[in-house]
């Protein structure tokens, strides 16, 4: 189980964080990824697997004028 902003999900394959993001339509130019209270780097997505246990929040830059 990760829990991702604050929602316990669960997956029914492994997935990398640049997966998750794909799969749930994030732009990651317009995003920052914390993992387990750590920022992080925007090359570790593909390499970094959520793992059971794991807490990751998604915070989205807005623009406005």
């Amino acid at each position: 189980m990760v829990t991702i902003n604050g929602n316990q999900t669960t997956f029914s394959t492994d997935l990398t964080v640049a997966e998750y993001l794909e799969q749930n339509n994030y732009q990651t130019n317009r995003i920052v990824v914390e993992l387990n209270e750590e920022i992080l780097p925007k090359y570790l997505y593909s390499e970094t697997r959520l793992k059971d246990g794991d807490s990751m929040e998604i915070v989205t830059f807005v623009g406005g004028g």
